[in-house]
């Protein structure tokens, strides 16, 4: 570790301490990195086949295809990112994404020579959860090997960015810790950070339609339930984070149809009860609690008519938001119109297929995440959350006409797997018309 990188990230490491391991950590000494050639005055320069190093703190991690992936070390907290794009010779084309494939910038054009200037912001989190009143210190229990190693960049210590695209062109970065509203996620596989393609979930996407203004800490898990939040301290970590003013969704229902099964609750009792104990516990903490309804799975009739699966676990969420109070978004309505309007066929190519006679029709692929992504910020919208002031301003989107599928052209990450994601073994990959 350089003895200015050192010097800068023991300053960012004791302002968080300083500011309470609760909060991100505030304003301060910034990080710059200037990629390949010469570096300017107050940048590292960092060699293209520079492999992260724990002694450095920063590098591209092993394996990265022509340094796809570059991470530095920094204390958890909500980051701005401010990438200066562009080559001297050859156009650019360049695609983002951070930690685990959460994208952050779309298919950003340079032409030959230019240099411009985007940026955005990180969530960065660590499983340790510090004291705050009504939250005892502790961790979240992650899933093992699941969070400990195919998604341990969620978890980690550092930030680490994805570089992609037709032609990615980056210069240089610039990350600065900010202070900023949080907007968390919390749910389960269609809501988390999926690590491989062809999986994919609105979680990921979401960050793409918002400014620099605020950060998205997606804490759902797959296999997941508003229970397994409680039980696994989920929603613990998100309350010793959350400040005043901050926004929690929560998508649950999927994996919660299980419970009835096993005879431990269902949608009008237990699932109504988990839902007061987490909007209870946001309020605590100053924060707004939204609850989402769970989306339709891809299921059909003969006739083409959706088959609903998840109906009472929609009625039970829409239910509590009335009886709490709370601000609701109907993923379970706008899923189906989207579904609809692609058709039997067309709807298709919105969900993974892990192989070719595999469809899984729980679980999107990225062009049907970013669909979701859309509609999650339309009932954001229309809920008037405080949060919606922040999305990007050419936002569009009408469930019963979803961008078409030929229009879609986010890159997709280097990684790939066969691996379905946790729970919703009701409806296996291919079991569905």
């Amino acid at each position: 570790m350089t003895p200015t990188f050192k010097r800068t990230l023991c300053a960012l490491a004791a302002a968080s301490l300083l500011a309470g391991c609760a909060s991100q950590p505030p304003a301060g000494p910034a990080l710059r990195f200037a990629f390949g050639g010469a570096a300017p005055a107050g940048y590292t320069a960092v060699a293209l086949d520079a492999t992260y190093d724990a002694a450095r703190g920063f590098g591209f991690e092993p394996g990265s295809a022509r340094g796809s992936y570059f991470s530095v070390d920094l204390p958890e907290g909500n980051y701005r990112v401010t990438v200066t794009l562009g080559d001297d010779t050859q156009p650019g084309v360049t695609t983002i994404k951070s930690e685990l494939r959460r994208l952050m910038l779309e298919n950003v054009k340079t032409a030959p020579g230019q240099k411009l200037e985007r940026s955005f912001i990180v969530n960065v989190r660590t499983p340790q959860i510090a004291p705050v009143d009504g939250v005892p210190a502790g961790e979240v229990a992650l899933k093992a090997p699941r969070e400990t190693v195919t998604e341990a960049w969620n978890w980690d210590k550092r930030l680490t960015l994805e570089f992609n695209g037709a032609r990615p062109a980056v210069r240089s970065i610039e990350i600065v810790p900010v202070q900023v509203p949080t907007l968390f996620l919390l749910g389960d596989s269609t809501v988390s950070d999926q690590p491989g393609e062809p999986y994919n979930s609105w979680g990921q996407m979401l960050p793409r339609f918002f400014k620099p203004e605020v950060a998205v800490a997606n804490h759902a898990q797959s296999g997941e339930t508003y229970r397994d939040s409680l039980q696994r301290r989920r929603i613990d970590k998100i309350l010793s984070q959350m400040k005043p003013g901050d926004t929690l969704l929560m998508q649950f229902g999927h994996n919660d149809q299980k419970q009835i099964k096993d005879g431990k609750g269902g949608p009008f009792t237990t699932y109504k009860a988990e839902i007061k104990t987490h909007v209870e516990k946001v309020r605590a903490r100053g924060g707004l609690p939204v609850i989402v309804s769970s989306m339709e799975r891809r299921r059909f009739d003969d006739a083409g008519k959706i088959v609903l699966t998840l109906s009472d676990y929609a009625e039970a969420a829409r239910q509590s938001a009335k009886e709490l109070g709370v601000p609701f978004i109907d993923l379970h309505a706008m899923s189906q119109t989207v579904h609809t309007a692609l058709g039997v066929e067309g709807s298709k190519a919105a969900f993974a297929l892990p192989a070719p006679d595999r469809l899984d029709n729980t679980h999107h692929n990225p062009y049907g995440s970013y669909v979701m992504a859309k509609a999650i910020v339309l009932g954001m919208r229309d809920a008037k959350l405080p949060v919606a002031r922040h999305v990007v301003d050419d936002f569009a989107f009408d469930p019963a006409r979803p961008d078409p599928v030929a229009a879609f052209a986010v890159p997709p990450s280097p990684g790939r797997t066969q691996e379905r994601p946790l729970g919703d073994d009701s409806n296996r990959a291919g079991s569905a018309r």
